[in-house]
């Protein structure tokens, strides 16, 4: 296993990208994924409804969590993506913004706070980088409601 200390990926990455970009048509080089690898929230339910703050847990199979920056075959990190119509390009890195959170930690949950409403979650993996793997390692789409 390597580490990559956070600068040292940010400066790789900053340096590296304009070459990968032209040699790939736009994008990073891609982790691969093992066949069979699933993400998946594991609660809330796709359809339930909730009081913020309430936990959001991740659940993966067929691949393990490392935190951002450590290469290991077959692992990377959660992403949570909230309320996004259309996922982010799979060829770059996750853009990190209130709608798009990363879990560079290694984290397996979260505390949500939503304003009342319906919401929509989805888990994307990210590998050292923030790159989603190749192919995707992507949950379904659940839509949960926020009761006061």
């Amino acid at each position: 296993m390597r580490t990559i200390p956070p600068i040292a990926g940010l400066l790789l990455l900053l340096s590296t990208s304009g070459a990968f970009a032209q040699e790939s048509g736009g994008g990073m080089p891609r982790t691969p994924s093992p066949e069979g690898a699933e993400v998946y929230i594991q609660s809330p339910e796709d359809g339930a409804e909730v009081t913020s703050p309430f936990t959001v847990r991740f659940g993966l199979r067929g691949m393990g969590v490392a935190p951002a920056g450590i290469t290991a075959d077959n692992t990377g990190h959660h992403h949570l993506l909230i309320d996004v119509e259309t996922p982010p390009p799979p060829n770059l890195p996750l853009p990190s913004s209130d709608n798009v959170r990363h879990f560079g930690l290694g984290q397996t949950e979260t505390e949500l706070d939503l304003p009342p409403g319906e919401h929509t979650l989805q888990l994307v993996l990210g590998d050292a980088l923030h790159i989603p793997h190749d192919p995707p390692v992507r949950s379904e789409v659940i839509t949960i409601t926020v009761v006061e």
